[in-house]
């Protein structure tokens, strides 16, 4: 059927129909309907644009992921004296994204967002899934790079990346869990990168509970670089390095000596317990990268622990080690053994330890190895 021309309304990109103006201390927001008439909403912004890490800023005095700004002081900040080329120290501008809700701290080298966790964020338990937290961490970090002014059209590549053809890909993430946020609750999420030896890039976040300030997750990540067209490994260019080097910090979201470096054990037919098979990627598994998310590999990866660890114990501790690509076309296994473990020096079978792998059901070969640590819940 022929597209009338009205319908092709709905094939504008977003940054098609927006673009801000400053009117003073207020950013005007211009949108446009098809008919090209203007429909003007305003941006009010506490203060006079100072980069005051303390400073507020309103939307209409609506909420913003579901909370009121002026609750939360530290959504809807922007900042950032960032370098964004060589010989440059000027911010990104404050309207150049204006859905990204976080802005920059500690001189600029640490990202922060805050998130209020929904309602479809949750599991049984009613608090925020570990698929929710890495979710949550994945967006931080995506959001790290469009903010800081390298980024490109790229799913968290570089300018210079994306010239490239090339994109990050995630090799390792270790995750420590200190209590679980419930729906309503807001996160506020830092992020910020280093080098990981020469060609791999470090990234570390910590979780707050927004009303106590206290740290409730801690996380770490290695990266490397892959070619989008041949799937292959390469080292990190040299304009790739100026890049990202200016953004690198000495800072552990955990200690190197209590980040867990013990080798995963590779798992087979006769060390596995429990096997799960015909599990299919679909369509929705995929991310812009043309592979199977980094995130969907943990619901894998719970379908093969028992019943009554999934109900009676809480998911404190997991490590994930990526071993290679997952496509459309591929059908896995999920494999896990477990072991009762002491996660307190009072009692030594307080815990279990899960060791897990996600292989190709056609010739075995591996995917992700990984290793859980649960911990009974505590009765309220």
């Amino acid at each position: 059927m022929a597209l009338m021309i009205r319908d092709l309304c709905s094939l504008h990109y977003p940054n098609n129909l927006l673009r801000t103006e400053p009117q003073g201390n207020e950013v005007q927001i211009l949108k446009f309907d098809c008919n090209g008439k203007n429909k003007l909403r305003a941006i009010r912004a506490s203060g006079s644009g100072s980069n005051n890490s303390k400073s507020i800023d309103t939307i209409n005095g609506k909420k913003i992921n579901g909370v009121h700004v002026e609750e939360y002081p530290h959504l809807g900040q922007r900042g950032g004296n960032v370098v964004i080329e060589s010989g440059s120290s000027s911010p990104p501008s404050s309207s150049e994204h204006p859905y990204l809700l976080g802005n920059f701290v500690d001189d600029w080298f640490v990202y922060r967002q805050s998130f209020v966790i929904r309602s479809y964020e949750i599991g049984p338990d009613k608090t925020a899934t570990m698929e929710t937290i890495m979710n949550l961490l994945q967006e931080t970090a995506l959001n790290h790079v469009a903010s800081s002014g390298v980024g490109s059209n790229g799913f968290g590549a570089t300018r210079q990346m994306s010239l490239r053809k090339l994109i990050w890909v995630v090799t390792r993430i270790h995750i420590q869990v200190e209590q679980y946020s419930s729906w309503g609750d807001v996160v506020e999420i830092d992020t910020w990168v280093d080098a990981a030896g020469k060609n791999g890039m470090r990234r570390d976040w910590i979780i707050r509970d927004s009303n106590t300030h206290n740290i409730i997750t801690k996380a770490t990540s290695t990266w490397v670089i892959m070619n989008r067209e041949t799937r292959r490994l390469s080292k990190i260019p040299e304009q790739v390095k100026a890049e990202v080097q200016p953004f690198y910090i000495n800072r552990f979201a955990i200690p190197t000596a209590q980040i867990d470096s013990e080798k995963i054990e590779k798992l087979n037919d006769e060390t596995a317990q429990i096997i799960s098979s015909g599990l299919a990627p679909r369509w929705s598994d995929m991310d812009a990268n043309q592979h199977v998310n980094n995130v969907k590999y943990i619901g894998w990866i719970l379908e093969s622990v028992p019943i009554n660890v999934l109900e009676d114990c809480n998911l404190m501790s997991l490590t994930l080690e990526y071993r290679r690509e997952c496509q459309l076309s591929n059908v896995l296994q999920s494999m896990t053994t477990l072991r009762e473990i002491a996660t307190s020096a009072s009692d030594e079978n307080s815990g279990t330890e899960c060791t897990h792998l996600i292989r190709m059901e056609a010739d075995r070969a591996e995917v992700v190895r990984a290793r859980s640590i649960w911990q009974p819940k505590t009765m309220n």
